[in-house]
């Protein structure tokens, strides 16, 4: 276990350190989220079904969730800063390289391998922002440094839609484009993360917490159900809204992206203010259980709106309450219950189990859709998924805290 206690940092360093993880969150999501109004290109070009479409975001995410224990141990064993630097510059290579794919096979391996670069990120960021961010301002830091999600989102979507629709460039110069501030990101690291040398303290082994007494944990195994259920929603969206707002809405390119761009613009006013509801009551249950019910209300509602003001209103809603803005109270239920000489385990867990959804979400929203022939399907999916949730978050047992 590292005492972190016993380093102290400076102002300037640690506020330095949030806004190049920001940073470092706004590439990752702009990376991401370039592919989802490019689907239509892809399935031209290389003749894909709406499943095999899916796939390609499904493969990226298992990738990306099979790396994180791994960039954890080395993080651990040869340097965090070395594993996060090292992930970014590979990440910057992968994704540039998709320029030069000549084949659907080289495309899909040069996605594979971006998305197991991006997996070295997670694991040495969270523990080095935990080192250097004071006490006192972890919550606010974290926040900043987790909104950089939504900047990324609106970043990839903005980005591929306007080089695609405006300037009538190849489907593949948005991923060139995208691995620049890649490469800025990486120097930042490079230059400005200066990693301690953390004094380790032995654990008692009477102490020490393995996997099977973490999942006797009842709160934290329905926290890890609810994360998944929440966060398969969220995937859902961020990968078919933009194709669905153009085949089933008959929107642009560019107004479709506008449009599913309003749920991470939305979600960091919300990630604020319901974590903040959260610490000022001292629990978490009941924020997360008003919440997810307009959560499902929300991804419901999508396929039913047939004006801009209808879906505008129930993107704003699901940008407010959905998963980017759940995310934190549903940390905070993790930390409330893990014991703490185990919490780095349990965090990783928890991202495990909630990006396993970002695994399925994809290819089974496009494998529905070939079936049926309509993407709303995947939606009711999304919304009956998030319903398993609301009922695992209702057996919660939950002590106040203080606040």
């Amino acid at each position: 276990m590292i005492d972190y206690s016993k380093h102290s940092t400076s102002k300037s360093y640690w506020v330095r350190l949030v806004v190049i993880f920001f940073l470092g969150w706004i590439v990752i999501y702009a990376g991401r989220s370039v592919l989802s109004p490019l689907v239509g290109e892809l399935q031209t070009q290389f003749g894909l079904t709406k499943a095999q479409t899916g796939g390609i975001m499904s493969l990226f995410f298992l990738a990306y969730t099979l790396f994180q224990i791994p960039s954890g141990v080395f993080g651990d064993r040869i340097g965090r800063k070395r594993v996060l630097v090292t992930g970014f510059f590979l990440y910057a290579i992968f994704i540039a390289c998709i320029y030069f794919a000549s084949s659907f096979s080289i495309f899909l391996i040069l996605w594979i391998l971006a998305g197991a670069a991006q997996g070295c990120y997670y694991g040495p960021q969270y523990a080095l922002s935990t080192e250097a961010i004071p006490k006192k301002w972890i919550t606010l830091g974290s926040a900043i440094i987790g909104s950089g999600m939504s900047f990324g989102i609106a970043m990839g979507y903005y980005l591929s839609s306007v080089m695609i629709s405006v300037f009538n460039t190849s489907w593949k110069i948005p991923f060139v484009m995208v691995a620049i501030p890649i490469v800025m990101v990486t120097l930042l690291m490079i230059f400005c993360i200066k990693e301690k040398g953390s004094a380790l303290v032995e654990i008692p082994s009477s102490q020490k917490t393995n996997f099977s007494q973490l999942f006797k944990n009842r709160n934290l195994v329905l926290a890890y159900i609810t994360i998944f259920c929440s966060i398969y929603g969220f995937f859902v969206i961020i990968t078919w809204l933009p194709n669905y707002l153009e085949v089933e809405k008959g929107m642009n390119k560019i107004e479709a992206s506008q449009i599913a761009s309003i749920v991470p613009w939305v979600s960091i006013i919300g990630t604020i203010l319901c974590s903040y509801i959260s610490d000022k009551l001292g629990r978490r249950k009941p924020v997360i259980l008003f919440m997810m019910p307009l959560s499902l209300i929300a991804i419901f509602s999508i396929v039913y709106c047939h004006s801009y003001i209808e879906l505008i209103a129930v993107l704003v809603l699901y940008g407010f309450i959905g998963k980017i803005s759940l995310n934190p109270v549903l940390i905070a239920l993790v930390a409330d219950n893990a014991p703490k000489v185990s919490l780095s385990t349990a965090f990783g867990l928890y991202n495990f189990f909630g990006m396993t959804a970002s695994i399925c979400a994809p290819y089974f929203t496009g494998l529905i859709a070939d079936k049926t022939g309509s993407l709303n399907s995947g939606f009711y999916l999304a919304a009956v998924i998030t319903m398993v949730g609301i009922t695992a978050m209702l057996f919660v047992r939950e002590r106040q805290t203080a606040n």
